[in-house]
């Protein structure tokens, strides 16, 4: 292994998952499941690496991957456990490559995880960085597509060994709409993976050290637990966040709608905002946070609902009715704030075409 890499050990595995939840901004889906799939493939003798952005060669190819479907659906539709690997393989026996490496799609959420079973599975380092710095819902919402990867061939898998390939797509849109059909035919949940990316074109276009943060993330929630720390402002000092809410959930409307989890939350205020009411509107992520009808938070920076008294993250699919949390909100990444990104991921391509992005 190489000095600069990092080997992934299974003391790592609970703060990544942590961390992978808040960056989550409510979506990606629950990683509690990937890592236990990961602990049992690090005892089972799998090495997986954590390779630095820059250590990636400019010819080596790199396999995007991650998870396509509802979060909500993962509850009860527990992956088979080798849906991305499959996915990854048939766009190999497509294009003609063979991997260097895997990386994210997003860190946000299960997502996280998937690369990392790949890895475990396929025996390629995972690349220290993602397409988003958190989680969104559709396939074009990453800095890969957004900075002109190519959109085929890619694959999509299922729990029951099903592989779809897309070998000519016109552009990364149609290649959400039929992924996102597929996956909907497929129980709303599968496994993905985008065409070969040139390390030269990640290095550029990645967001870095993402996998390194949800680990530090983690581990900072970890250590203030066990110090009975406030661990909301523990989160906040080791991000750089703010906390703009605190309350209780007091309704909750969630949809599953043309394979997305769609609906909103409202939340009563406490503490230094009682009296006042807050909505975030949702998308499988946290999309905008309104706070007395004014929008105070919204794509593409991130929103996070933690539990108040523990700040364990909380996806959209596990609010529920009379939960207290705490809402944070943290910029994006730079990537993600340009012109061109904000045309794929700001406020209008969410069906907010009145609200103008202004950044934290």
């Amino acid at each position: 292994m190489p000095r600069d890499f990092k080997r992934l050990e299974e003391a790592d595995l609970q703060p990544m998952a942590l961390g992978a939840a808040l960056l989550g901004t409510g979506g990606g889906g629950n990683p509690y499941i990937g890592m236990l799939r990961t602990r049992e493939l690090l005892r089972g003798g799998a090495t997986i690496e954590i390779m630095p952005l820059e250590a990636l060669p400019d010819d080596a190819w790199v396999g995007e991957v991650g998870g396509i479907g509802a979060p909500v659906v993962g509850v009860e539709k527990v992956e088979e456990g080798g849906e991305c690997y499959r996915a990854m393989k048939a766009v190999e026996e497509t294009a003609g490559v063979k991997m260097s490496a895997v990386i994210s799609a997003e860190i946000g959420g299960a997502n996280s995880m998937e690369p990392v079973i790949v890895a475990g599975l396929s025996g390629l380092p995972v690349v220290d960085g993602d397409g988003m710095g958190r989680a969104f819902p559709e396939v074009q919402m990453t800095t890969f597509f957004i900075y002109g990867a190519k959109p085929a061939p890619a694959a999509i898998a299922d729990d029951k060994g099903n592989v779809v390939v897309f070998k000519e797509m016109v552009d990364m849109f149609w290649l959400e709409r039929f992924a996102r059909d597929v996956s909907v035919g497929m129980g709303a949940g599968a496994g993905f993976a985008v065409a070969p990316m040139r390390g030269d074109f990640i290095r550029k276009t990645a967001v870095p050290g993402t996998v390194s943060q949800a680990i530090s993330i983690g581990r900072t929630v970890l250590n203030a637990r066990a110090k009975h720390q406030n661990v909301v402002e523990r989160i906040v000092e080791e991000t750089g966040a703010k906390l703009f809410f605190t309350g209780k959930i007091t309704d909750i409307e969630r949809n599953l709608v043309g394979g997305f989890a769609r609906g909103k939350a409202k939340i009563s205020g406490v503490g230094d905002w009682a009296g006042s009411e807050a909505e975030i509107a949702i998308q499988n992520e946290n999309l905008v946070l309104w706070v007395d009808g004014v929008p105070v938070i919204m794509v593409p920076d991130l929103i996070m609902n933690l539990e108040l008294e523990t700040g364990e993250p909380i996806t959209t699919e596990m609010l529920r009715y009379g939960q207290r949390v705490a809402v944070i909100g943290l910029p994006v990444h730079d990537l993600m704030k340009t012109p061109r990104a904000l045309e794929i991921v700001g406020p209008a391509a969410f069906g907010y075409p009145d609200l103008t992005f202004k950044p934290l």
